[in-house]
């Protein structure tokens, strides 16, 4: 039997329950489970502030673990033989039809209406299809990535969904040699993109967020400047910003807090001309009101949302782990690894942000 932890509904404690071994198919496999991240969208699941959740869920998107069988001769995206034992990770969006408008034709895999997600949108019906759990049971055709030579599952995890996140965001914003960027949010999106924003060839970093313990991290990460939302009100931040810009603002802003105020906040301290990418608002959190005359149009401002992630940003942000973790340590993340058992009290400390990541580690 596996353990694992079930989300029967919103606003209600998780439960541990067990179940029998996932029956192979052709071209499947069943991982078990070394780490399984907690990240914000998991309390969002909690709260049920996401449409079309099919609880119950097993949460866990983002996993990383070792082959135990596999169903036949199954393969990774570079060709490479999947085997017992190998040390691996899965891309958790599923089910992309790659025959629709949006696959096809947008290019944009993340808006296909087929576009499934382990630990969000498959109900506990459909098997163990998400992370904290013991045993995680991979569809045949799943994309799995095996962990490059030296990089640990620990620093994998710790960089989570946030890596490919901030990739996308980075991706998006068209980063230049010599910008000047500001990150709103020190969270782990917001902290990948300090780190993703140097990569790309920014001069300057300044992160916008809080606690402390975070900013602390941003600037061992490489943020030149950092500005506490706790310390500071508002009007502050845009003029400290604004002052460390010659008075004109970033070329790049990436909004990374999912409180819709700071939209308003960061198309403030972006100069004329500038970009502006929004990356942080996942969920419905309300609205913010803005002039689009002296806000938008008048600062000639480049605005760019980003939803999700594929499978490019998924394996191109684990090549740049695997090259630059000696650099910036993305095991440095995890604040704590809570035991399948303590599922309820890692939730409560991300909403409460008292740990900067934290990891489920189902096995004893």
């Amino acid at each position: 039997m596996v353990k694992a932890a079930v989300m029967n509904s919103p606003h209600m404690p998780l439960e541990i329950q067990e179940f029998p071994e996932p029956v192979l198919e052709a071209g499947g496999i069943v991982l078990r489970t070394l780490y399984s991240e907690v990240c914000g969208t998991d309390v969002h699941l909690q709260h049920g502030r996401l449409a079309g959740v099919p609880y119950p869920i097993i949460p866990g998107h983002i996993n990383v673990g070792v082959i135990e069988r596999t169903g036949g001769e199954v393969r990774d995206i570079d060709g490479a033989l999947l085997r017992e034992g190998d040390l691996v990770t899965f891309l958790d969006v599923h089910e992309t039809c790659n025959n629709c408008w949006y696959c096809l034709v947008a290019r944009a895999s993340t808006r296909c209406p087929q576009r499934k997600v382990y630990g969000i949108t498959y109900s506990l019906r459909d098997g163990l299809l998400g992370g904290w759990s013991e045993k995680i049971y991979l569809r045949p055709g799943v994309k799995v990535v095996k962990l490059p030579e030296g990089l640990a599952p620990e620093a994998f995890i710790g960089g989570g969904c946030g890596l490919p996140t901030a990739f996308h965001g980075v991706e998006r914003a068209g980063i230049r040699l010599g910008d000047t960027v500001v990150v709103q949010g020190s969270g782990p999106v917001g902290l990948n993109a300090v780190i993703l924003a140097q990569l790309a060839g920014a001069l300057r970093v300044i992160l916008v967020g809080g606690p402390s313990n975070r900013l602390e991290l941003g600037k061992k990460l490489g943020a030149d400047h950092v500005i506490n939302i706790f310390e500071r009100s508002p009007e502050e931040r845009v003029e400290m910003v604004r002052w460390l810009t010659g008075g004109r603002g970033a070329d790049v802003t990436i909004e990374a807090t999912g409180v819709p105020n700071a939209v308003k906040e960061g198309l403030a301290m972006t100069r004329d001309a500038g970009t502006y990418v929004v990356v942080g608002q996942y969920t419905d959190n309300g609205t913010v009101t803005i002039n689009p005359h002296l806000e938008l149009n008048k600062k000639h401002l480049d605005i760019r949302g980003t939803w999700g992630i594929d499978f490019s940003h998924f394996y191109r942000s684990i090549q740049v782990m695997a090259k630059y973790n000696g650099r910036f340590r993305w095991e440095q993340f995890i604040s704590r690894q809570y035991r399948l058992a303590e599922v309820n009290e890692a939730l409560a400390d991300v909403e409460e942000q008292k740990v900067i990541k934290a990891v489920i580690k189902p096995g004893d």
